[in-house]
């Protein structure tokens, strides 16, 4: 496999017939369980999944491959999605309170791609298929979430597609996110040019269709027989899941398009902002850069399906600015907002932090393990009905001209999703960067070491500060906002060489 674009990922977010659930008992804060129950899928049109080869292979903008495929006994392959897509139309502005009452519009054909990897073996498989919705507000179709949860899905036996639902990822566009140092380097592209060996023949009519054309991709997935892209494996269910400007869609899409199509399971919302992103235009890509300063927009309280919305610092009180959309957690929406986090970050970027040329260390925060806790959580959701804990918000005082966090005494924000680095901390874990920094600085956040007075007064020892730490790991494990699985990974991040001798 290609990825072209390496190194860039996490620079390429936002500066870039139905299964409903009829609800039961309000689910307590230690979780409880609600009725799902099968209902009719409204019917409705599915892509034609055709295989893609020869070019370059397949091009996906990635900061590093990840566990690799093969030896998890997992194949890849890409796939030319064609089919009549329609746009929708809202006779007023969309409410923000999320109860969107859409319309079918002008219809137009389109030819994407859906990049498709899946368990060799079928008896390996789990039974669910994560549908990414391909984020590009870096110019390049990327997949961030696959990043956070591909050991979660490789090791849980997941199938998982990437979908180029918008318009710049297949033609070419403006970049929402400019990339230092990367200019030149393909951004806005399109794939069409580049690679036109491989996807010369691919169009997309324009966003105003992005959300049929990943409803047609979802529904063909599901229905996919033996030869197809997922060869016959026995769906059960099909999770929709996209990062930054994907979920700014994701959110549109629940609250408008999955009334009408129930084409998915459940949602895992991550990282989006205030607003809902715009039904869209034809031949034309969303603004998403104007979206910022959109009406802030709830998920609709009478939505069917399990949603979970995963909010870094960065996206609550920061650039994004979601806190005006804050909403109670209810039978089918989880709300987590994870303290010590950032839109995006070193686990995301990998090597290549030094290519943005931030004034600070970009945020070192673990929410990759509160992602893939999220992930299993919204699968057990669907599949028998028993909701994730409820979590508690990030703290932020309101008193003031401007809302800003609650601090602790180390300056880690208090409330929230808590995990080891901000319980046994050795560093300010930060969504927010300096207020002159660059978008994509303002994006990554900050990282910033304790000094030795402070971690003298913390810990007494290394030993001491590990026994904290351990201690914080098992705490976010009970607590159902990591998993067992991850724990090695989570006590590998402890750091006691900061601590003084």
């Amino acid at each position: 496999m290609r990825f072209g674009l390496r190194g860039i990922t996490a620079v390429l977010m936002v500066a870039g017939a139905a299964v409903g659930c009829s609800s039961g008992d309000d689910a307590s804060e230690d979780g409880g369980t609600t009725t799902v129950t099968a209902g009719p899928r409204p019917a409705g049109p599915a892509a034609a999944l055709e295989p893609l080869e020869g070019g370059e292979g397949v091009a996906l903008a990635t900061a590093g491959t990840g566990p690799a495929l093969d030896e998890a006994g997992y194949a890849e392959a890409e796939y030319a999605a064609t089919g009549t897509a329609t746009s929708y139309t809202s006779a007023g502005p969309l409410p923000g309170d999320g109860s969107f009452e859409l319309e079918p519009g002008e219809e137009a054909d389109y030819a994407t791609r859906v990049v498709v990897r899946r368990p060799e073996d079928p008896d390996a498989f789990n039974g669910t298929v994560v549908v990414e919705w391909l984020n590009v507000s870096g110019g390049a179709d990327a997949a961030p979430d696959y990043t956070y949860l591909a050991d979660e899905l490789l090791r849980g036996g997941y199938a998982w597609a990437g979908v180029s639902a918008q318009r710049i990822g297949i033609e070419g566009g403006e970049v929402a996110v400019q990339v230092p140092g990367l200019e030149g380097a393909g951004l806005g592209q399109g794939l069409r040019a580049q690679d036109p060996d491989r996807y010369g023949e691919l169009h997309h009519p324009g966003d105003a269709f992005s959300y049929d054309i990943y409803t047609q991709a979802g529904r063909a997935l599901r229905s996919s027989g033996e030869g197809e892209p997922l060869d016959g494996l026995d769906v059960e269910r099909v999770l929709a899941v996209g990062e930054s400007q994907s979920a700014y869609a994701l959110t549109t899409y629940v609250n408008g398009v999955q009334p009408l199509t129930g084409a998915f399971d459940g949602f895992l919302v991550h990282s989006r902002g205030g607003a809902s992103a715009p039904l869209g235009e034809p031949d034309a890509g969303i603004d998403i850069a104007g979206t910022l300063g959109g009406e802030p927009t709830t998920i609709r309280a009478d939505n069917d399906v399990p949603v979970i919305v995963v909010q870094t610092e960065t996206d609550v009180v920061g650039l994004l600015w979601y806190l005006p959309a804050r909403q109670p957690d209810h039978d089918h929406l989880r709300l987590w907002e994870v303290a010590g986090t950032a839109h995006a970050d070193k686990f995301q970027l990998g090597d290549t932090e030094d290519m943005l040329g931030c004034a600070q260390p970009i945020n070192r925060g673990q929410q990759a393990f509160v992602l893939r806790a999220a992930l299993r959580h919204l699968d057990t959701w669907v599949a028998d009905g028993t909701p994730p804990r409820e979590a508690p918000r990030l703290e932020v005082d309101e008193s003031g001209s401007s809302p800003s966090f609650v601090l602790d005494p180390v300056g880690n924000v208090q409330g929230g999703v808590r995990t080891p680095a901000v319980d046994a901390p050795v560093d300010v874990l930060s969504g927010l960067a300096p207020e002159d920094s660059s978008i994509i600085c303002l994006l990554m956040g900050s990282t910033t070491p304790l000094d030795d007075e402070q971690l003298g007064e913390l810990y007494a020892s290394r030993d001491e500060y590990l026994t904290a730490y351990e201690e914080a790991t098992d705490a976010m494990i009970d607590a159902g906002f990591a998993l067992e699985e991850d724990r090695d990974q989570l006590l590998d991040g402890a750091i006691p060489d900061h601590i003084p001798a």
